[in-house]
């Protein structure tokens, strides 16, 4: 392949708002990155909506639909709705926004682990919003939970929609998941596989452990589209490694904050503008949203419901 898709996790639901001045949170800021970093080359925006007042992760379906409606109606970028969502959220709420918007790729956990930010806390002390400490330090006795009755039920909801499944793969047996899940049917081919090192409870961020999870999916799953996103400072090594590989890359203020060391990125397009600089340097070029949609078999912006 000698394009790649870039894709920008927009927001996320990690990092909160005393975190970063940069992180967007109204409808309209997170609509406005999502547009900035189409034109630098992101061919996909992953979204997720907080609320607007205090920035909290939000599953109220009534946000995803005014962010999606506000992207759609100034670029074609492919929306990858979460149903991540934000730490706590019920399974259900979790899920809700793929019937309400019907979209062409969205997120898909692929097992539970204890999904831990609670250390986040050594290094920021003064909190702006009072939910953020409360957020952060529950963690310590959380898990992330997707059982295989609840990929199953997923699953469903995904193929009842038309909408792609991004099967987020946090560790080795989350690709075991996978295998049984397709072997079961619950899951069709095309595969697309993201690979998601440097949250604590999952891989680390290391190139061996990149090396190792592809080797390992191909003799589980055969043949599949991948990318990469890692937490933090991992960012950029482990995207360039993905890229020449043969992956495509996920860059964005959910995954990391800065642009360099020291420099906090004050936009998702000044990520995406570095990942694409650095692709370039080996001769390969960001695939366009409508490109990245024949690359992934999505169904079409005209299929969607916003």
């Amino acid at each position: 392949m000698a394009k790649r898709i870039i894709t920008a996790a927009i927001t996320g639901s990690i990092h909160t708002p005393s975190m970063s001045p940069y992180l967007p949170i109204t409808p309209d800021q997170i609509a406005d990155e999502a547009v900035r970093a189409h034109d630098a080359g992101a061919a996909v925006a992953h979204i997720h909506a907080r609320n607007p007042e205090t920035g909290q992760p939000s599953a109220n379906p009534d946000l995803y639909a005014e962010i999606a409606g506000k992207i759609k109606s100034r670029c074609n970028i492919i929306l990858c709705i979460t149903t991540g969502g934000g730490l706590g959220m019920s399974t259900q709420e979790r899920v809700q926004t793929i019937p309400r918007l019907k979209p062409e790729l969205a997120s898909f956990n692929f097992g539970s682990m204890n999904f831990a930010l609670f250390h986040a806390l050594e290094t920021y002390k003064d909190l702006e919003q009072p939910w953020e400490k409360q957020y952060l330090g529950m963690t310590e006795d959380f898990i992330l939970p997707n059982t295989f009755k609840t990929l199953r039920e997923f699953a469903e909801v995904f193929a009842e929609n038309g909408t792609q499944p991004e099967l987020e793969v946090y560790d080795l047996g989350m690709l075991n998941n996978l295998a049984f899940m397709l072997e079961r049917g619950h899951l069709k081919r095309p595969v697309y596989i993201q690979f998601v090192f440097g949250i604590l409870g999952g891989m680390p961020a290391t190139p061996e452990n990149l090396l190792f999870m592809h080797r390992t999916a191909k003799e589980a799953v055969g043949e599949f589209t991948w990318s990469v996103c890692a937490a933090g400072r991992h960012q950029f090594r482990m995207c360039t490694l993905s890229i020449l590989l043969g992956g495509n890359a996920r860059v964005g203020l959910e995954d990391n904050l800065y642009l360099e060391k020291g420099v906090k990125a004050r936009s998702n397009a000044e990520q995406v503008e570095k990942i694409v600089r650095i692709g370039r340097e080996f001769g390969v070029e960001p695939a366009t949203p409508d490109e990245a949609r024949r690359i992934l078999n999505l169904k079409g912006l005209e299929n969607v419901s916003f």
